[in-house]
């Protein structure tokens, strides 16, 4: 039903009668003249999401002066709201098979159109140039940054990040020692995306549930100094790389509601992530990690260097677009080196100490006849983690890592064990304790065994002392 216009002096505009500006006929008036709709909590126009909304306002405030006199912040206030109803649409779905930048839209199969009209969830500031050749300042910084065959995985992921999908349910992990200059990379990154790219931190995506909601609408969330501290859980990091659809987003506050979440997550690092408590094998499977090469004596280092690789950002573009080509082609799965692989199952070894423990030749060893008591087995792994410089997990994170990895490590567990003293208690059978432990051993990891441990039959009131 359309909005009654009343009758107006001469040359007034619509929405302005008898000295009232109707704030009804001035939105359905401003809208007929722009491009804008509003969904989850933001405008979106031809430009992409409207990051900011005081030029809207400063506009609406530029034709309304000259026929407001009082209280033109809340006029302004109240056209805002009013529009927001007005322009109200119930779905704008992220477009997977085209880039929309400054100068047009190219699709995935390489045709361009230079149109502007449409009303997009994202445009790069970035314009599209056939004719810019190869990014040879890039690709040398590259060649000297990382190995040679762990390039083409960082071309597919930078594609990768060109288009609201997750559909490869990949994050990238690039570790060095410091001082490579790593980070440049998420430096020219953020200027080839412009707002679609965003600073943060893994680790408080990690810890804050509502810290998923600030990555709303953004294609690449850059952590450019990855903390190396323990992560208490990986749920929300998990859920973030493999969001397929709309999900629940909340902020503090305020009523959760449904929205897209597509960011891709690209950290730096000098170190692994900890993951004390994860003993799923997700969330190694959803990262890419690359490592730096050394750094050469004699490579001097140029404070200006991401300045210089950006006057190759039209380049740069067709370089990640040619990888997101070739990352669409091969289905999303990523070309990845024996190096990359190596990587990953290392930093998942390392993540865990209690794998790499597993693996040890003169601690223990798997005998399908033989047993050892949990009790035991968790005394030669604080052993083995103190004279290897580690923190031992709780005792209880060990036998739920053991108890739900028994058919890997051919084990079984049970509450029937004979130990040393011929007394009933848990242990796992198909395992030989080649060590037993005396008290100078295990000397200082009094505060690591919780009295309260739930796998033993008795509760435990000593230390390791014996």
């Amino acid at each position: 039903m359309g909005i009654k216009r009343r009758k107006r002096t001469e040359g007034w505009p619509a929405w302005f009668f008898a000295g009232t500006i109707n704030e009804a006929i001035f939105c359905q008036e401003f809208l007929a003249d722009h491009k804008l709709v509003y969904t989850e909590n933001a405008f979106f126009t031809p430009q992409g999401k409207m990051i900011d909304e005081s030029p809207l306002q400063a506009e609406i405030y530029e034709i309304i002066e000259p026929f407001a006199s009082t209280s033109v912040t809340k006029k302004i206030s109240n056209i805002v709201g009013l529009m927001k109803i007005s322009a109200h649409v119930d779905n704008l779905p992220p477009e997977t098979d085209r880039i929309h930048v400054a100068n047009g839209t190219l699709m995935l199969d390489g045709s361009f159109s230079n149109a502007m009209d449409q009303i997009v969830r994202c445009r790069f500031p970035i314009r599209y140039n056939p004719d810019a050749g190869e990014p040879t300042k890039w690709l040398h910084f590259l060649n000297q940054l990382l190995h040679p065959e762990d390039i083409p995985t960082l071309q597919e992921y930078v594609g990768y990040c060109l288009i609201p999908s997750t559909a490869a349910q990949k994050m990238m992990v690039i570790k060095g020692n410091g001082g490579e200059g790593k980070s440049q990379i998420g430096a020219v990154l953020s200027r080839l995306l412009g707002c679609n790219a965003k600073d943060g931190s893994i680790g408080k995506v990690s810890e804050n549930r509502f810290a998923r909601a600030d990555l709303e609408h953004v294609l690449l969330m850059i952590d450019d100094d990855m903390r190396m501290e323990a992560l208490k859980q990986t749920n929300y990091i998990k859920s973030l790389v493999t969001a397929q659809g709309k999900m629940d987003l909340e902020r503090k506050g305020k009523q959760s509601y449904q929205g897209y979440l597509y960011a891709r997550l690209l950290a730096f690092s000098n170190g692994d992530l900890q993951l004390l408590y994860d003993r799923s094998d997700g969330f190694f499977r959803r990262k890419l990690i690359l490592t730096t090469r050394e750094k050469s004596a004699e490579r001097m280092d140029d404070p200006h260097i991401a300045d210089k690789l950006c006057t190759e950002l039209e380049a740069i573009f067709l370089w990640a677009f040619a990888g997101l080509q070739r990352l669409a082609a091969n289905n999303f799965c990523f070309t990845e080196s024996d190096r990359a692989k190596g990587n990953r199952k290392a930093v998942k070894q390392d993540a865990n100490n209690l794998i790499a423990f597993l693996e040890s030749k003169d601690y223990i060893r798997f005998d399908p006849e033989l047993s050892v008591s949990s009790e035991e087995l968790y005394k030669i792994y604080c052993v083995w983690c103190k004279e290897n410089g580690l923190t031992p997990l709780k005792q209880r994170s060990v036998s739920d890592y053991l108890i739900d990895k028994q058919a890997m490590y051919n084990i079984e567990y049970s509450n029937n064990h004979l130990n040393y003293a011929h007394r009933r208690v848990r242990g796992f059978r198909g395992i030989e304790a080649l060590i037993h432990p005396s008290g100078d051993e295990l000397k200082g990891f009094t505060q690591v065994w919780p009295k309260d441990n739930p796998f033993e039959e008795k509760t435990h009131q000593e230390s390791f002392s014996m």
